[in-house]
């Protein structure tokens, strides 16, 4: 899978995602771009957008997008906050629906 990592997510979580194509919003570019652009770009080149923003899913119309959703539910978004997070993680990216948000926390 191609997954895309959001700009607030530590890029050392891409060394735990063993298995799959990592890129950063920073690496892909993308630094800085509003959601809904930053959506339309990673649809046409990635499978999955991993990300810690829980307001995405209300604030962009998910739906229109081809492109499965997995926001981060931990304390912080710090690395020891969301390595626990690796095992369910890994098992969502391959079952993520495109067009929708998934939730992933303990």
């Amino acid at each position: 899978m191609r997954i895309l990592l959001d700009e607030c997510i530590d890029r050392r979580i891409a060394r735990d995602l063993e298995g799959h194509e990592i890129i950063t919003v920073p690496q892909a570019g993308w630094a800085g771009i509003k959601n809904g652009e930053l959506l339309t770009r990673a649809q046409a080149q990635f499978d999955v957008f991993v990300t810690v923003d829980r307001n995405l899913a209300f604030q962009q119309n998910i739906p229109q997008f081809t492109i499965a959703v997995i926001v981060l539910q931990a304390p912080t978004n710090r690395l020891q906050d969301l390595r626990p997070l690796i095992p369910k993680l890994l098992q969502t990216i391959r079952t993520a629906p495109k067009s929708a948000v998934s939730p992933v926390s303990l």
